[in-house]
């Protein structure tokens, strides 16, 4: 009789070990950016691309006050 797929899997699966201690603060740190590094990166780029704009912007208005 063959086993099902489900009970194969379940059968051979990672037991995991939970500890009582908790990571510390860089740890953590650095598992939230892991999590989050696309999240960060996107909005940095985001960030990067409004202050060129506005920066340009305010360049060109400088120039064209000069030049009145």
């Amino acid at each position: 009789m063959k086993t099902s797929r489900r009970t194969r899997t379940a059968d051979h699966s990672p037991t995991i070990h939970r500890t009582t201690q908790r990571p510390s603060r860089i740890r953590r740190g650095r598992r939230w950016i892991a999590r989050r590094r696309t999240a960060l990166l996107s909005s940095a780029l985001r960030g990067a691309a409004y202050a060129t704009g506005a920066g340009i912007i305010g360049l060109g208005f400088y120039v064209l006050r000069q030049q009145i």
